[in-house]
């Protein structure tokens, strides 16, 4: 016997244990499981493993916080409610579309129409018995729910500005062909929300995205270097168009973006994407699809906390990322191209738009569409959706553009809009129209304490301590989030207020308007009554010191985290965090 025989044999590796969802999507039958034996129980609430599936279909299952400790006093029951969210390529709704989704949040919903960050329409407040109600009347006014969420590419964002050009006309058109593309091909919609029949004999696939989709969710927008509206380098997938002229050159591809991040969890960290390659424009629709691919079969299946595009790229480096691309795509890639800085471009107020017609943006407080005192939003977009017509976008920003209005038309849509109480933009500080803020309580599951709801407090507060200092008129972007999962990308601005636990907020300054660079923590832990004053000696700084032209954020990005954190802490206490040391649930 050799003495290569008397060696024990090599164990072989263990199988990295796959997450739970992993094996849930694996048993759904490409995302039925028991969805329909559920909803047409008489049961309050899904299973666990149902509701992450319920997720491809466009809803979340929660309850209303408000009534929470209530409930819990009185042992009761909670009040389980949807979130359903409907996919919008590049925002573009026809007004037809606007009204009839307007006239279901009365019916199924809590009376509120609410415009996120990626271009999309959510409903709030929606009961289980109205859930496939709901998701069948947004299907026929041509719009679908499917892939709104869940482990799939989601809503594909893009610059929204409906100026009549080739290069808006072009990018917007990229967004829904992308969408189109990626879109789940699984039956399990059809015949679950919308009666559809089983087709038996003939096989189901998904060609792209396999029986388990991808790792953790995907999100793609487009942008040009002139308006960076979207924030691209925030998606997974950045997409950057690059024009000669009207000529359509290519597109610089940037891959790894993603904000989400957990408290005190330091291997989880917001992220700017990195431009990996240069695409040509016939293949555009390949190379997004290669990027899906990759990430597909190299994302973790095993820690849905680490699962995100960022995770794989920071791991294995651009270089094999490229190199894997390419293997896909079985040609070769150009290195990005150069091109000029980006801006952001103002879409409020009125605007030509190049076709003899004009457009008017609007600002949405938090996107919120709803009638107040003594502003009746609601119902003034309605009355000027049902006489004018106009074509919508929604905006990036929380806002919306009502588009393709004649010149005749403007003054009676500005009068209609006025009557009912709506501010247009050059009746806002510019501290109020850049700003954003996520749901947060009651609605969702994982917030920390509130943004939406104190938003304009907040901003209020906030522009009378600018104002102190001679800065009332200054741009700059402030983003709130309940908890650190990003929803109102508050790590890529200005300022981010960021959850933390009840009542307070971590701080982020540093990062730029235009969204190229990661602010940093500050401080942790504030309260919320006393973020406009923590903040004051920082503008009292910038407003002494700024070289002319410069930004707030591109100012304390240049003064650096310690002598920021000895301005907000002149007891000598230390920082919080270094800059670009920063601590995904998502």
């Amino acid at each position: 016997m050799s003495q290569s025989q008397d060696l024990p044999a090599k164990k072989p590796a263990p199988t990295p244990k796959l997450s739970q969802v992993e094996g849930v999507k694996q048993a759904s039958a490409l995302l039925r499981g028991s969805i329909a034996e559920t909803l047409n129980s008489d049961l309050v609430k899904f299973t666990e493993d149902e509701y992450n599936l319920l997720k491809f279909h466009g809803t979340y299952q929660g309850y209303d916080r408000d009534s929470a400790t209530e409930l819990k006093q009185q042992k009761a029951e909670k009040k389980w409610e949807f979130m359903v969210r409907a996919r919008i390529p590049a925002g573009r709704l026809t007004s037809r579309q606007y009204l009839d989704l307007d006239a279901l949040a009365d019916r199924r919903a809590n009376h509120t129409i609410r415009i996120t960050t990626r271009q999309a329409i959510q409903f709030h407040g929606v009961v289980k018995s109205d859930l496939k109600g709901t998701i069948a009347d947004i299907n026929a006014t041509m719009i679908t729910t499917l892939g709104a969420c869940g482990d799939v590419v989601r809503n594909v964002t893009a610059m929204p500005a409906p100026v009549r050009s080739p290069v808006t006309e072009r990018l917007a058109a990229d967004a829904k062909r992308i969408s189109d593309h990626l879109l789940p091909h699984t039956r399990a919609y059809h015949e679950i929300w919308l009666d559809g029949e089983q087709v038996l004999g003939e096989p189901e696939i998904e060609p792209i995205y396999g029986t388990t989709y991808l790792p953790r969710k995907f999100k793609i927008g487009l942008g040009v270097p002139e308006d960076n509206s979207v924030d691209v380098l925030t998606n997974d997938l950045g997409i950057v168009a690059l024009y000669e002229g009207d000529t359509l050159v290519g597109y610089n591809f940037a891959v790894g973006g993603g904000l989400g991040m957990t408290h005190n969890k330091p291997k989880t960290y917001p992220r700017l994407a990195s431009f990996v390659a240069f695409v040509e424009p016939d293949d555009l629709i390949k190379a997004v699809e290669a990027v899906v691919i990759v990430q597909r079969d190299h994302g973790d299946r095993t820690n849905r906390r680490h699962a995100r595009l960022k995770y794989t790229i920071d791991e294995r480096g651009l270089p094999w990322f490229k190199s894997e691309m390419e293997r896909v795509l079985g040609r070769t890639l150009e290195d990005p191209r150069p091109m000029p800085p980006f801006q952001v471009a103002d879409h409020l107020g009125w605007h030509e738009q190049g076709d003899g017609l004009w457009y008017l943006g609007l600002a949405i407080p938090s996107g919120r569409i709803q009638d107040t005192d003594p502003v009746k939003l609601r119902t003034a977009l309605r009355e000027v959706a049902s006489r004018f017509q106009p074509a919508l976008v929604l905006m990036p920003t929380q806002d919306l553009i009502l588009a393709d209005i004649r010149d005749e038309d403007r003054a009676g849509i500005e009068q209609t809009l006025r009557a009912h109480g709506v501010q247009f933009a050059e009746e806002l500080l510019p501290v109020h129209r850049w700003s954003l803020a996520c749901p947060a309580l009651p609605t969702c599951g994982l917030a920390l304490t509130e943004a939406e709801r104190i938003r304009t407090p907040m901003i209020d507060r906030i522009a009378e301590v600018m104002a102190r200092y001679g800065l009332a008129q200054e741009r700059l972007s402030i983003r709130i989030t309940g908890c650190p999962n990003g929803c109102a990308r508050p790590y890529a601005g200005d300022i981010g207020l960021v959850g933390r636990m009840p009542g307070h907020f971590s701080l982020y300054v540093g990062g730029d308007f235009e969204c190229t660079r990661l602010n940093w923590k500050l401080l942790d832990r504030v309260p919320e009554d006393d973020v406009p004053e923590t903040l004051a000696p920082l503008f009292a700084e910038f407003a002494a010191q700024r070289d002319q032209g410069e930004g707030f954020g591109d100012f304390l990005n240049r003064l650096g985290l310690e002598r920021a954190t000895a301005l907000v802490k002149p007891d000598g206490a230390g920082a919080e965090g270094k800059a670009g040391d920063l601590v995904e649930a998502d």
